[in-house]
């Protein structure tokens, strides 16, 4: 007798409920890689907890996305078909990431301008993942668009990537747990019942307006404490600039889906501690990823955040140079690293988010909806605006040289 279906033990969600169309994706090699892709990169030399991969989430995405498809189907904007799709797009929507997740993404973005949804869209398209989407009878073109926010459906987009997501939902309880981190967290079966749809977009029931607000605060948090952490991203800088310079000799930025797929976190690093020194980048970005892999960081000299106004427009290279002549310092022993991100979440067609449309029913009368703007909402109006934060990076021997000279062509107050 075939099995109806398979129970993951998570702890996040206790259990994960796979089917057998589902299974066939999440058994092949494509898929199976995300189990060597860490969630959060460099975080687990901050947070030694955190080795938790892109698999589990993806799964755990699914579970959330299954479970609010099912509540927006028993109010009747979705059928059986629709709340299938929305699974498979959430388990899908992680499949193109590179080794060490959002770190690589800098990378792809720096070399080839693309992301790595558009390499998760090619997969889907183009590799086994197609041919079983296409055999289990659904449709992999609009799959492809589902799982990365371009389908035609805004309400079903929002179930995946937003400011109301699965997806964040997910990661933060994760993140929050493999971190040890208090911070993250989320009432997500309150935010899921309470979801409904207004104008084709996804809206919520006022009365679960103050756990949206602890979600945002939650995120917030978790930029600060975990995701722009400026010892995580002091390995993360140390990683980057290593892969920047041995992307032309290893390739990492290849076209071909065949050896993208190859690129997992620990078979990057063992090729990049492998390298051949014959010439200076190759020879930095060997001793970078070694100190990376033996926890030799480099220290942060200056640090600046901003919220609003964002950071002015920063020609990175030109500061290096002046930090590094006036410090009297070699030019390739300065770091600096732009770390940027909204305060609220960007809407799956990555515009800034400025209101939530809420819903309310008195008595037996009609719902209605209504759209609050984000600064009418207390809490997280304070949030509001980016968080843009502006890091300068040395080795410990150069550290007090380098901190004067940053303070003093930066400033306390540059914008």
């Amino acid at each position: 007798m075939t099995r109806k279906y398979l129970q993951i033990v998570d702890p996040i969600h206790d259990f994960i409920t796979v089917y057998p169309h589902e299974l066939e994706l999440v058994d092949s090699p494509v898929f199976q890689r995300l189990r060597r892709i860490r969630q959060l990169a460099g975080a687990h030399l901050v947070y030694p907890g955190a080795q938790h991969s892109r698999f589990e989430h993806s799964l755990g995405t699914m579970h959330i996305a299954s479970q609010a498809a099912n509540v927006l189907k028993e109010k009747g904007y979705l059928d059986s078909k629709d709340s299938k799709n929305i699974r498979m797009a959430a388990l899908l929507h992680d499949i193109g990431h590179g080794p060490f997740s959002h770190l690589f993404e800098e990378v792809l973005q720096k070399k080839k301008k693309i992301s790595h949804e558009d390499m998760g869209q090619r997969l889907i398209l183009e590799s086994e993942i197609g041919d079983i989407i296409t055999k289990s009878g659904f449709d992999k073109t609009f799959l492809s668009k589902l799982a990365f926010g371009n389908s035609k459906y805004q309400f079903m987009n929002e179930i995946i990537s937003g400011g109301l997501s699965a997806d964040m939902m997910d990661y933060l309880l994760r993140d929050g747990y493999f971190t040890g981190s208090e911070h993250a967290k989320v009432d997500f079966m309150r935010i899921i019942h309470s979801l409904d749809v207004h104008n084709k977009k996804l809206s919520l029931d006022k009365s679960a307006l103050y756990s949206f607000e602890s979600m945002m605060i939650s995120r917030y948090q978790m930029f600060k404490a975990v995701y722009f952490h400026k010892t995580v991203r002091s390995a993360e800088v140390m990683l980057l600039e290593s892969m920047l310079l041995a992307d032309n000799e290893l390739d990492l930025t290849t076209n071909d889906l065949e050896k993208y797929v190859q690129l997992t976190d620990e078979f990057v690093i063992s090729k990049l501690i492998s390298l051949t020194p014959r010439n200076a980048d190759l020879r930095r970005a060997r001793q970078l990823a070694i100190e990376y892999q033996e926890r030799k960081l480099l220290k942060c000299v200056y640090e600046k955040i901003f919220t609003r106004p964002r950071m002015g427009k920063v020609n990175v290279q030109d500061l290096q140079k002046e930090i590094a002549k006036k410090s009297k310092v070699d030019e390739c022993e300065v770091f600096m690293d732009i770390s940027k991100t909204p305060s609220i979440p960007l809407s799956p067609s990555k515009k800034e988010s400025h209101s939530i449309i809420l819903t309310t029913k008195k008595g037996e009368g009609p719902k209605e909806s209504y759209e609050l703007p984000i600064s009418e909402i207390p809490l997280v109006s304070a949030i509001s605006g980016f968080m843009d934060t502006l890091r300068v990076y040395t080795r410990q021997q150069f550290r007090k040289k380098v901190e004067i000279a940053a303070h003093v062509i930066l400033g306390e107050n540059r914008q």
